[in-house]
């Protein structure tokens, strides 16, 4: 029986995506996984491994590089690679990838939708156009000289140009969302416990901003923050009342931080303009949720998918058989992809 290739595996994510990553690890690997480690648990884990994979962030400087004598990889999952010492692992001849996260690209992906989804007030219009009803404009072949525009008389649609994005918990997916917001023409801000260096701000067109300020200046909020008891539904009713008026809020964070209830009223009352949802208190959707009503009252400005953000299956350890790409290349002696140094 020929030996298992040693790997290291740094995450910060919980159980369940570990099990999937596990789940998903060549044969010929034998993976250890650790949660949220310090700097020494990762230099005392690090002798005899022949591969590293740090998943989506987590500082991999110079002493790490040096205790890693043994490594011949250094594969970063996601497309953050600020906190990488690039320097020292090209002094020390070690490759260094990146591999951007389908999962995460699709969810960025979906928040763009969620917000030009409010801005153009698409649910309604939908229905508007559906019931074909001419406001007094009967119907007439259109040429190049007639057509009838907004024949529905709506009023106060919006657009993402010169609006003021903010993105609450930037991780990877805040990441991606920024990179694909930059053509729009917005301003865009974002919070996280620790701001970016200046050059990743600079590279993303990003500004950092406090909560208070995202909650004051932000068109569109983006709730990215992942679920921990700290924030569990930490997004409540005080939360929603400092929001700025008529501004919309955009969620595909972690279940159970936003107090469903709470949003409701929010949006209700008329506080809001829009909120579109794709994560829930209770999963799935319970026939009690007040977004349900909501929703289901002629044109509502609340979309709510049922947590498919990520794609069909982004929770499995199918999903995961890419994480181990490069190393699979090392083994076979191929070109490796995402290769930084």
């Amino acid at each position: 029986m020929s030996q298992k290739h040693a790997t290291l595996f740094i995450t910060h994510r919980g159980e369940r995506h570990q099990q999937d990553a596990l789940g998903a690890a060549p044969a010929e690997l034998e993976v250890t996984m650790l949660r949220s480690p310090s700097k020494e648990e990762i230099m005392a884990a690090l002798p005899g491994k022949e591969f590293l994979i740090s998943e989506r962030t987590g500082v991999i400087d110079a002493d790490i590089i040096q205790a890693g004598k043994d490594l011949r990889l250094i594969q970063r999952l996601g497309s953050q690679t600020y906190d990488i010492d690039l320097k020292a692992a090209k002094q020390a001849g070690l490759p260094v990838c990146y591999l951007p996260v389908r999962s995460c690209i699709m969810v960025a992906e979906h928040m763009v939708l969620q917000i030009l989804a409010l801005a153009k007030r698409l649910r309604e219009v939908m229905d508007l156009t559906e019931e074909a009803n001419d406001f007094g404009h009967p119907p007439q072949l259109c040429d190049e000289d007639y057509f009838a525009y907004n024949w529905t008389g709506r009023e106060n649609l919006l657009g993402l140009w010169e609006s003021t994005v903010g993105i609450l918990g930037f991780g990877e997916i805040g990441t991606e969302l920024a990179r694909r917001l930059q053509g729009y023409g917005c301003d865009i801000l974002y919070n996280k416990r620790n701001p970016l260096p200046q050059e990743a701000e600079q590279e993303l067109h990003i500004q950092y901003a406090s909560v208070d300020e995202l909650l004051e200046k932000s068109d569109f909020l983006c709730m990215l923050l992942p679920y921990f008891p700290e924030t569990a539904l930490s997004l409540n009713a005080e939360f929603f009342a400092r929001m700025k008026p008529g501004a919309c809020f955009v969620s595909c964070g972690g279940s159970g931080v936003v107090d469903d209830q709470a949003l409701a009223d929010a949006l209700a009352r008329g506080h809001l303009y829009g909120a579109a949802v794709d994560t829930f208190m209770y999963e799935p959707i319970s026939k009690e949720s007040p977004f349900l009503l909501i929703a289901r009252q002629p044109r509502s400005n609340l979309v709510i998918t049922p947590h498919t953000a990520a794609g069909s299956a982004s929770a499995s350890s199918k999903s995961r058989a890419g994480d181990y790409t490069n190393i699979q290349r090392i083994l076979a002696g191929e070109k490796l992809v995402g290769r930084l140094v």
